[in-house]
């Protein structure tokens, strides 16, 4: 009896709390109470909460009390300080917290108010951070790119942003494979996906064979001759005739898509390795044209222009891609020897230098200068 007694105290006690609460938002913001209490029903028009019948309906009230209480004190802070700093911190360090206890939906609005508000780096990481986080557990995915285009643009050297976007970029596509196997296990980018892991995993046989099953339902299908073709060349041990398997997949895949760059260079680079110098050269720089960006394209041509001894021409390709591949030691070794070879030879020994001083920062068992492309076929 005691203890019921105890707790009758302590009930009588809350209730009072919770009037006080409600008669100071009643005295400063009658307005807006009574609009809230006709919307939800809680009270009827008029009821001041001394009236209030039950304590159920108390309960309603402070939940709204609680939240007025703290947008009251924010709003005087501002009045007092002339500044809306203090209220978006105020207000970010909030959503962090309801973000934290998983209150992501009463979070993200904050959030996104944050990122387009204040201009603190760190209070900025701070939010994309928990925004993303919180867009991805509630299956957000929109929200979510928004916040990582912040994060990657604003902060793109960060490890904490990095392992972020890393775990991000994961979900999303581990909930797109899933919905695509569940949505259209047969379909054409269904069984590629799978070929596609197989051939990750190092699984060639298998991979070829669902690439083969694509091919059955859909031979047509644009990108997947290059594929298969791709596959052949990768798999470890492949039988003698393979480049010819392959070259007839990438003939193929031209006939359906003539504009796909990737085929050509294959093609050109299969040429060149069969020391087949004019169609290497062709397919090269039909890549090129292709794809203007193509910098492995651009090498190859040139390549086979220098190991033809057509110096002059190769000057042309072998600029655009030390250009494009600043950083790659073969175009800037086959350049310095076509500057050579063309009278060229202050800037041929320019090329030289950058290729040397390239070449001493690469591991030692990488330190030979490669007359070829160093790049496999992608």
């Amino acid at each position: 009896m005691a203890g019921l007694g105890q707790r009758a105290i302590k009930s009588r006690q809350r209730v009072l709390c919770e009037r006080v609460k409600l008669s100071f938002l009643f005295r400063y913001f009658p307005a807006l109470i009574r609009s809230w209490f006709r919307a939800t029903s809680v009270f009827t028009p008029g009821d001041p909460p001394t009236e209030l019948a039950s304590r159920s309906k108390l309960a309603s009230g402070l939940r709204l009390a609680s939240t007025l209480l703290f947008l009251t004190s924010l709003s005087l802070a501002q009045t007092a300080g002339g500044d809306s700093r203090p209220t978006t911190s105020a207000l970010t360090q909030h959503a962090l917290e309801l973000a934290k206890s998983g209150r992501c939906g009463e979070a993200i609005p904050v959030l996104k108010r944050t990122l387009s508000e204040t201009r603190d780096k760190e209070i900025r990481r701070k939010a994309g951070l928990a925004g993303l986080r919180c867009a991805m557990v509630s299956n957000q995915f929109d929200v979510a790119e928004d916040f990582l285009r912040t994060l990657t643009r604003e902060f793109p050297d960060d490890p904490e942003v990095l392992y972020a976007v890393i775990h991000a970029y994961s979900d999303l596509a581990t909930w797109a494979s899933e919905r695509l196997a569940m949505r259209a296990p047969n379909s054409a980018q269904a069984l590629e996906l799978r070929a596609e892991s197989l051939e990750g995993e190092g699984k060639w046989q298998q991979a070829g064979e669902e690439y083969r099953k694509i091919i059955q339902q859909n031979p047509r299908l644009p990108g997947i001759h290059f594929r298969f073709g791709r596959l052949l060349l990768s798999e470890p041990n492949p039988p003698p005739d393979v480049a010819e398997q392959a070259k007839k997949e990438f003939q193929q895949e031209l006939e359906i898509d003539p504009s796909n760059a990737g085929a050509e260079y294959v093609l050109g680079e299969l040429a060149r390795q069969a020391q087949q110098w004019d169609g290497a050269v062709e397919h090269f720089s039909r890549a090129a044209k292709l794809d203007a960006g193509f910098g492995d394209a651009f090498l190859g041509w040139g390549v086979t222009l220098v190991s033809t001894k057509k110096f002059s021409e190769a000057v042309a390709p072998l600029e655009v891609a030390v250009k494009l591949e600043p950083t790659n030691p073969a175009a800037h070794y086959n350049l310095a020897i076509a500057y050579t070879r063309t009278g060229r030879k202050e800037e041929g020994e320019r090329e030289f230098a950058i290729h040397r001083e390239m070449v001493q920062k690469q591991p030692a068992e990488k330190n030979q200068p490669p007359a070829e492309p160093a790049a496999s076929p992608q």
